[in-house]
């Protein structure tokens, strides 16, 4: 009884994750919730219209603890419309990411309320990560621990799955833009609109959060996905005022996936080689 009523005081966070094909990783991204340490929260997940098990895992999970709710889509509707359905259900003072395939470590949202409570200046705060694969851990990411605007001008600002978000941001901001010039990048759209809002953010030191980056992801990052990018970065220059001469940036993402492939195409022709 007494542990109920300390729950009650700590604020609500509201965590959401839209998900896609993804039965085989789920379990231990819905355990990773359940195991952290703050305990008020709510799990909004949407599957949108998966071909595998996905459902089933999530209304096994959903069973086992009442703060979990699963929502569904009849038609794949892609992430940002996905994320928007469940920040329609979301109560929370706080909104929390995350992905199916991903891991959050057990302090991640009690450190991150513990800092937004303490910083009501701060909007909106991040993680740094742990990357890993099919083969384990290989690296860690740490983004600037306070992104300004001018950060936007190659990168996110933030680790998308990571971040912890005051919910009347997202209502200000309206969540996520629903539109096939944001597809693939509907954080980074997100980014741009929030720094032109005027909101700030900033970005734990801390590895909390465990992010899987395989070569399955790398292979989604298409010319087409590319050139919508650049189109999403040049938008937001434009949003935030940045000068003329600075637009030629926006084109890194189709430089970068334009040299992955003439990576790949010269590895594969090696290894042709080697097999003749």
């Amino acid at each position: 009884m007494g542990f109920n009523n300390e729950r009650e005081k700590m604020p609500l966070v509201s965590v959401i994750m839209g998900v896609y094909n993804c039965a085989d990783t789920l379990d231990r991204s819905i355990e990773s919730i359940i195991n952290q340490t703050y305990p008020n929260w709510e799990f909004i997940i949407c599957d949108d219209a998966s071909t595998d098990d996905t459902l089933e895992v999530l209304k096994k999970w959903q069973s086992k603890d009442n703060r979990i709710v699963v929502l569904h889509n009849e038609k794949n509707a892609r992430l940002a419309a996905t994320l928007n359905k469940c920040l329609e259900q979301c109560s929370g003072k706080y909104v929390a990411r995350m992905d199916g395939d991903d891991e959050s470590l057990p302090l991640r949202f009690e450190k991150q309320v513990e800092f937004l409570e303490k910083h009501t200046d701060i909007d909106c705060v991040g993680t740094a990560s742990e990357l890993f694969d099919e083969n384990g851990t290989y690296g860690t990411r740490m983004l600037k621990e306070y992104p300004e605007k001018e950060d936007l001008l190659l990168n996110p600002i933030f680790m998308h799955p990571t971040i912890m978000m005051k919910a009347e941001v997202y209502r200000e901001l309206g969540g996520y833009t629903v539109s096939k010039k944001t597809m693939r990048a509907e954080d980074l759209d997100l980014w741009f609109r929030f720094c032109a809002a005027g909101f700030c953010g900033y970005n734990l030191q801390d590895v909390l959060f465990r992010y899987h980056e395989s070569v399955d992801d790398y292979k989604k990052r298409t010319f087409k996905a590319a050139i919508g990018t650049m189109c999403v970065f040049t938008n937001g220059y434009r949003m935030l005022h940045f000068p003329w001469y600075l637009y030629i940036c926006a084109v890194k993402p189709v430089v970068s996936c334009g040299l992955r492939k003439i990576i790949n195409k010269n590895r594969m022709d090696h290894n042709k080689g080697k097999c003749g």
